[in-house]
């Protein structure tokens, strides 16, 4: 019987059209963040199991891969099993994002960093989800933060190198939602929910496009957040519909608006006035972590957010032992990969050399390293019966000409290149 040879749930192979066209958006990715001043670093694929469930990570924690101690005994099974508590199984953990590892990663190196250092991770993270379109178990994120900077210039320099590589990877259309939690705080305070309960609160607005208005104002009375009474499917409705106007002082500002969080995100705004920034109130980004700003990038013809980030000023303290300011930027680069179009101009002249076996090697060798040196990407194909079927394939794999080589040609000059067509 054959053997299932597909791979884990949740997980992906990649062929060589597939690998090159998201190796292409990768390195734009990393070419304008790095044009922006950022430095790429890298961290292990696990973390100590105590971090990776130290409450930094909100939901995703519950998503951790587990990695097992080694030397377990039944016993310990045995315990483990009837305590419940399977984590007393693991020591490490595959990582679930990239922003614990790089608050780790700051604590343990920040003696040999610049004051406010700014970096750059690409990298893959897992997370046991349910698998379905569009959410896998391994998948890769990219990252930019600005470490050491409480001022707004920090957020600033995330939201110039996010916008400028949307440019540079042909996307366009994009819009920068932003909010503050300290304007979600002052929401939850004119509802009268309690302190104990705003975290829960604001998962619950946070499915306000997936559950309505309606949906919310249900969940947060049957969570006890909010009185009976409350209006709170009037106040969603305001907040929906909410725009820079607030600021415009024609309007009255809501009791609710936090003035000082206001100004923080009009001023970034006004710094950017060639990018799309709208202020959305009931924008909340899951994570428990953020601090003030946060922001998502939106695509009008997409029901989901292509990226986001935030300010987390005091995860980096957890492990430190004392504050510092933190800001991040991520690309959720599963969604747009498949947007991306590789621009013919964008891609090395790939050639195919045609040769039936009796051209010497030393021959084949001397071409194809005179195209490679001249910027060409080379193959060697010995050819075959069906030519056709073997420049389809070649075709499919991103080359776009081919040249037959004979044994009897004499030099480089004489070969003739034929385009290729997908």
């Amino acid at each position: 019987m054959a053997q299932n040879v597909t791979p884990p749930r949740g997980m992906r192979d990649f062929l060589p059209a597939e690998k090159a066209r998201r190796e292409h958006a990768l390195g734009v990715i990393r070419g304008v963040y790095a044009a922006h001043g950022f430095d790429e670093i890298e961290t292990p694929v696990m973390e100590d199991s105590s971090r990776l469930h130290a409450g930094l990570g909100g939901d995703n924690e519950k998503l951790a891969f587990a990695v097992m101690k080694r030397g377990l005994t039944p016993d310990d099974l045995a315990s483990a099993a009837a305590s419940g508590d399977a984590l007393a199984l693991a020591d490490l953990g595959l990582r679930y994002d990239l922003t614990v590892p790089l608050a780790r990663f700051y604590a343990t190196h920040r003696a040999a960093l610049p004051p406010v250092f700014r970096s750059i991770q690409i990298a893959p993270v897992w997370r046991a989800e349910r698998p379905q379109k569009g959410r896998y178990r391994q998948f890769v994120q990219c990252d930019i933060d600005v470490i050491g900077d409480a001022t707004p210039l920090a957020e600033l320099e995330l939201l110039t190198a996010t916008v400028a590589t949307l440019d540079a990877l042909g996307l366009a259309g994009c819009t920068i939602r932003i909010n503050d939690r300290r304007i979600l705080q002052g929401i939850l305070a004119s509802w009268g929910v309690p302190d104990d309960l705003r975290e829960r609160a604001l998962i619950t607005i946070d499915k306000l496009d997936k559950i309505g208005v309606g949906g919310v104002a249900n969940e947060l009375a049957e969570l006890g957040a909010v009185t009976a009474d409350a209006d709170v499917a009037t106040a969603l409705e305001g907040l929906t519909s909410a725009d820079w106007h607030l600021a415009d002082g024609v309007v009255p500002p809501p009791a609710w608006l936090d003035g000082a969080a206001y100004a923080d995100l009009l001023a970034l705004r006004d710094a950017m006035p060639e990018a799309a920034i709208e202020f959305d109130p009931t924008l909340v980004r899951g994570m428990g972590y953020y601090t003030g700003t946060i922001f998502e990038i939106a695509h009008p013809e997409l029901g989901y957010s292509l990226g986001g980030g935030g300010r987390y000023d005091h995860m980096i303290g957890r492990f430190l032992g004392q504050e510092v300011p933190a800001c991040g930027f991520s690309i959720g680069f599963e969604r747009i990969v498949d947007l991306l179009e590789v621009r013919d101009d964008a891609r090395p002249r790939a050639v195919v050399l045609v040769h039936d076996g009796n051209v010497p090697a030393e021959r084949l060798l001397a071409i194809k390293a005179e195209l490679v040196a001249s910027g060409s990407r080379v193959r060697l194909e010995r050819r075959v019966k069906n030519l056709r079927a073997l420049l389809d394939r070649v075709t499919a794999d991103g080359f776009d000409a081919f040249a037959t080589v004979n044994a009897e040609a004499n030099g480089a000059a004489s070969l003739e290149f034929r385009e290729l067509t997908a």
